[in-house]
């Protein structure tokens, strides 16, 4: 206790004389557009290098190593919780949701697997190589794709139809089988990949494939509380569909990092529309309760997502997170969960993004409240 109260008499990160002031101190990790919101919200403030914060929009690599250390006071936010990645690291992600899908169909039969039904059948390898095997050769044809746990922006990831394309994969996991030591210390570890059964008849907008990055800011985990942010978006390839060229990443890769990149690409247009614009392309198309449907079953893959790690992640009253969910359209109008951001990109590709990723922001102070105005 007396160690406490010496780390908050010190000022470590508490308010202190900056709430007599009606001050809120921030320090920030980014200067994308939560530096722009931070630096223009009335009463907030600036603190750089060691000095006492109350709102730190930090990296995930500073709350590994420094959050267990440091004492808190009631009022400071953070923007992580500690094992955020139980949903944002894709291998975790997938355990969790198969789990919880268990547990719904122990407690409501098959209409608990119904309602986990937004996910497509995938394996971590190489722990899981021959069980994927095995459902590659029930289906053969399909189409896979490969994706490393902890990367982002489309980094390593491929397509394939055939098992000689990972046989890399193979050679490691027979090698795991020797129990010799000496063997185990000469084999090459292979870095961790998902692969998951390519959703090849995606919803396509002039011949072009895209997603959605909806966001979604969880407060508490103790009990859920979640807000949906409605003006996410739909990013676009910049390529027209095509199943004979799986390996052309700006076909059916829509990652900005990489359509970016293409020849043809227009930094001026983008490649993105927004979520409402989106949905009046759907009632139009489709009709309103189409539209409506859809929407009600993204909702339900964002909140099934959330409830399969709120046992799990650590609560913490001083920790919130706005995630990135991406989310493809079949050509059915059936969502399907793809990967879930603990750090969505916060940088801007236009004007229309700016505004956007703006409004994003300043919603998330608002309901943060830092200034106790609700």
């Amino acid at each position: 206790m007396a160690e406490q109260q010496a780390k908050v008499a010190a000022g470590t990160h508490g308010r202190g004389r900056a709430r007599h002031l009606g001050q809120i101190r921030y320090k920030t990790a980014s200067k994308n557009c939560i530096y722009d919101v931070l630096r223009t919200r009335p009463g907030w403030v600036e603190v750089k290098d060691d000095g006492a914060w109350d709102f730190y929009w930090c990296e995930v690599g500073w709350l590994r190593d420094n959050f267990d250390q440091n004492y808190f006071e009631e009022h400071v936010k953070i923007c992580h919780f500690r094992n955020h990645y139980e949903l944002t690291r894709k291998n975790l992600m997938v355990r969790n949701l198969k789990r919880y899908r268990k547990q719904l169909e122990r407690v409501v039969g098959k209409d608990g697997q119904a309602r986990m039904d937004f996910f497509p059948t995938t394996y971590e390898l190489p722990s899981e190589y021959h069980m994927f095997v095995e459902e590659f050769k029930r289906n053969p044809g399909s189409i896979w794709i490969m994706k490393p746990i902890s990367k982002s922006q489309g980094k390593g990831i491929f397509l394939f139809r055939k098992l000689k394309d990972i046989e890399n994969w193979k050679k490691a996991d027979y090698n795991s089988m020797y129990k010799d030591d000496r063997v185990a210390e000469a084999r090459h570890e292979p870095e961790t990949y998902i692969v998951s059964r390519y959703i090849a008849n995606p919803y396509l907008i002039s011949g072009k494939k895209f997603d959605l990055r909806v966001y979604a800011l969880v407060t508490s985990y103790v009990p859920l509380k979640a807000w949906l942010y409605r003006s996410g978006f739909a990013r676009f390839s910049g390529a027209r569909y095509r199943l004979d060229t799986i390996e052309d990443s700006y076909v059916h890769l829509t990652n900005v990092a990489i359509q970016k990149t293409a020849p043809d690409y227009d930094p001026e247009k983008g490649c993105k529309w927004g979520l409402q614009e989106l949905r009046n392309f759907f009632v139009a198309k489709h009709g309103q309760d189409a539209a409506d449907t859809l929407y009600r079953e993204i909702d339900n893959v964002l909140i099934r997502s959330l409830e399969s790690v709120q046992k799990i992640i650590i609560n913490d009253k001083h920790c919130f997170e706005v995630y990135g969910f991406d989310i493809m359209i079949d050509a059915n109008l059936k969502p399907w969960l793809i990967e879930v951001n603990a750090s969505p990109s916060l940088t801007a590709s236009s004007p229309s993004d700016h505004e956007l990723k703006v409004g994003l922001l300043t919603d998330m102070l608002d309901i943060i409240d830092m200034e106790g105005k609700l």
